[in-house]
């Protein structure tokens, strides 16, 4: 994501306004995915960084557009990382090229099994 005014930090105030969410909901996320932890200023406030800006917004998205349950998001994150060789997570256009991937195979998958059930109903 690609935010107008580049700064190192941000409130939850325009965290919330940036990312569409209120923030009850990202100080709940934060008891939920290890993966978001914003560190916190001398004053005791929240000091969001831009990628913990877009792992909200892959949070939001794998759970609002994609319909995944928290829980499942979790196991999506948790499955990504280790995945990878080194450890790291998947970012960028590797998680886009990755997403990708698994959903031709799964569309793949979905035609084969629908011949198949095809079949079995004729054979019936």
């Amino acid at each position: 994501m690609a935010l107008d005014v580049k700064k190192l930090y941000y409130s939850i105030g325009e965290v919330s306004e940036i990312t569409g969410l209120k923030a009850y909901v990202l100080r709940y996320w934060e008891t939920e995915f290890s993966k978001l932890s914003p560190s916190k200023n001398p004053a005791g406030n929240r000091a969001y960084t831009e990628k913990d800006i877009n792992t909200i917004l892959e949070i939001k998205r794998l759970l609002y557009q994609e319909k995944f349950t928290i829980e499942g998001a979790r196991q999506f994150f948790k499955g990504r990382q280790s995945s990878r060789a080194d450890g790291a997570p998947l970012t960028g256009s590797s998680a886009i090229r990755a997403r990708d991937e698994a959903r031709q195979v799964l569309m793949e998958l979905h035609t084969s099994l629908g011949e198949l059930l095809d079949l079995v109903r004729k054979e019936k």
